[in-house]
């Protein structure tokens, strides 16, 4: 697909992550499910702390102590509105990535009970229906607020300024066993992936192959918001049997002023077009009111800016990675565990991954107690001799990036 600018129109300004139709939403479901609770789960599935550590942990290996209600203890009920707010974060593909993700659960469980001896235990954490809801701060109209669904292999985090803003990044999905029949969750992504290496010249190739080793897992690993520099770590957790060296790491570091990989710039029109559409496919993944943003950024960006990052083997079933990065985007997939059959991906903003500039900017105007909620409270002019103030907080103001 060749995309070119409409000469007509004036160029596309930043994304400004205003969703107002999408976060009504998110909220309306939110607090449906929430109603619908028991004093108990309720109390469990909201952390009232925005800054609470808990926000910030969006690694979607099993974890014992999560946040919030899993699926499996909510009745038919409530689970249909807990899927109807998953839908609400993700487009209507994003969504049937998600489902099959889940659904993936119990092919890797019979898998691992026969190769690694999990026996029944294996149902204790490869389990479709163990992710989890959680909500931070108070979910209200114009309030700031964040939820977020995490399980084996799923995590989507979403924050919310003012009733305003809206952030779904870290926006991370895996798989296991890839291609599963027609649970095929990353397939399309892993196929395009490779499609565009091998599009490339011998030449282009050693410009885009950055390492002969493919790291363990993200070389961003699990931050909360991407650094100037991030190394991958040593091992996948958990996972024994494929290791790197302080060389490897090094060669397969990300800088963010400065990233590894070939140039779009020194790509052809069809293969720079290739890698915007998968930048595309990862950030459509998003709900359509903030994806559309995204994709006039992405569109807009100036080739130079763009790079495309490949290491490790160059076929199919073989340990690899990629990645590609933006002056404002990085999309990273890792399948070296299982020689090519273990797939994590992530699509990250490296501005507002949960929200980072967007709270920074919001506490900066109005301070991290809702100032802008109680000004609705005070007269503009409670006496005679009082100076009148007419300001709103809800002004026509785009996100400042801190």
């Amino acid at each position: 697909m060749t995309h070119l600018p409409d000469p007509s129109s004036s160029s596309p300004g930043p994304v400004t992550y205003e969703a107002p139709v999408t976060i009504k939403r998110m909220l309306f479901a939110t607090w449906t499910l929430l109603d619908s609770l028991r004093p108990d789960l309720k109390a469990a599935a909201i952390v009232p702390d925005m800054d609470a550590p808990g926000r910030v942990d969006w690694d979607f290996i099993p974890k014992p102590d999560r946040a919030g209600i899993p699926m499996h203890a909510l009745d038919r009920h409530q689970k249909v509105i807990a899927h109807t707010l998953l839908k609400a974060g993700l487009s209507m593909r994003g969504y049937s990535q998600a489902l099959s993700v889940m659904a993936t659960e119990n092919m890797l469980r019979e898998i691992e009970v026969l190769d690694r001896g999990f026996g029944v235990l294996a149902g204790n954490f490869r389990d479709p229906e163990g992710y989890w809801f959680s909500f931070w701060g108070r979910p209200g109209f114009e309030d700031t607020w964040g939820w977020r669904v995490i399980g084996h292999h799923l995590s989507l985090n979403y924050t919310v300024v003012a009733q305003r803003y809206l952030t779904v990044t870290p926006l991370a999905m895996g798989a296991q066993p890839v291609g599963a029949g027609v649970l095929d969750a990353l397939g399309e992504n892993e196929r395009r992936a490779l499609a565009i290496l091998h599009s490339l010249t011998p030449d282009a190739q050693e410009q885009a192959v950055i390492h002969d080793v493919a790291p363990a897992d993200f070389v961003t690993r699990q931050v909360p918001l991407v650094g100037a520099e991030e190394w991958p770590d040593w091992v996948d957790l958990g996972i024994v049997g494929y290791e790197t060296t302080d060389e490897d790491r090094e060669r397969l570091r990300f800088v963010k002023a400065d990233p590894s990989g070939i140039s779009g710039a020194d790509l052809t029109g069809d293969q720079l077009d290739a890698v915007r559409d998968l930048l595309l496919y990862y950030v459509e993944t998003g709900p359509d009111e903030l994806s559309q943003q995204y994709r006039e950024q992405i569109l807009a960006a100036d080739p130079c800016d763009i790079r495309f990052a490949w290491a490790g083997g160059r076929e199919a079933n073989t340990a690899h990675y990629y990645r590609i990065s933006t002056r404002d985007l990085l999309v990273e997939a890792d399948n070296a565990v299982a020689a090519g059959q273990h797939v994590h991906a992530i699509w990250r903003d490296l501005n507002n991954d949960l929200g980072h500039d967007l709270l920074l900017d919001h506490y900066a105007r109005h301070g991290p107690d809702g100032r802008h909620l109680r000004r609705r409270l005070v007269s503009n002019r409670p006496t005679e001799d009082a100076p009148l103030e007419t300001g709103g907080w809800y002004v026509p103001e785009v996100y400042v990036k801190h």
